[in-house]
């Protein structure tokens, strides 16, 4: 469970504090989405997104958004491809900062990665931090439904429930269909399976660009 005053004593020595998190590192589809939150009150339940139910966390969700102030960052497939996944977080990170625009301290979960902005990162923030916590749910919960939205232009790949992640199912329509544009090349369980006539196809139809899969060997067959 979060610490109510650990957000307090930067709050009394920067004045405001901005939970940042990302959610979507570790899936092999879809966006890296960032939250940047300025909480106004404590919102008793907040916990990392991780431990709590999606049903709780839409719930804290919509609590969150009608106390706080918040912006959603994203880095897209394209850009954990041509970036890696640590780059398209920070990415993504700035974006959310930046659109936020609101002067302060920003506390961002995990280990430093070199972010562009005044920060104090916390390796497992989210468990400790209140306003880590809530960017968690915020971001969590957005990604979610991006995922679910898409999921019906992709129903093999299940993103419905997956959102994403290497499931089992997820994994064996990588190796029935291949990937689609929405998933990460240079993730291996996605690289390993691709249909390099539809990747030659996408790239003559102008929907895929060489930059993105420039460090992939099979360029050399397309």
């Amino acid at each position: 469970m979060v610490n109510k005053e650990f957000d307090e004593k930067y709050r009394k020595e920067y004045g405001n504090i901005i939970g940042i998190d990302e959610v979507g590192r570790g899936s092999l589809a879809g966006p890296v989405v960032v939250a940047a939150v300025l909480l106004d009150t404590f919102i008793e339940g907040i916990d990392d997104s991780k431990k709590i139910s999606p049903k709780k966390r839409e719930l804290l969700a919509a609590e969150i958004i009608k106390r706080s102030k918040f912006a959603i960052g994203i880095a897209t497939p394209y850009e954990v491809d041509i970036h890696n996944v640590l780059g398209s977080t920070r990415i993504a990170m700035e974006r959310a900062f930046k659109r936020l625009g609101i002067d302060g301290l920003a506390i961002v979960d995990g280990p430093e990665i070199g972010l562009n902005f005044n920060h104090k990162c916390v390796v497992r923030g989210d468990s400790i931090s209140p306003s880590i916590a809530a960017a968690s749910i915020i971001a969590k919960v957005y990604r979610d439904d991006i995922m679910k939205k898409i999921s019906r232009f992709f129903s093999p790949y299940d993103f419905e429930h997956n959102v994403g992640y290497g499931t089992k199912k997820h994994i064996q329509a990588l190796e029935k269909y291949g990937p689609t544009l929405f998933h990460r090349f240079t993730y291996t369980p996605v690289y390993k399976n691709i249909d390099y006539k539809k990747i030659k196809g996408w790239i003559d139809e102008g929907r895929l660009s060489k930059d993105r899969i420039r460090y992939l060997d099979y360029l050399l067959r397309v």
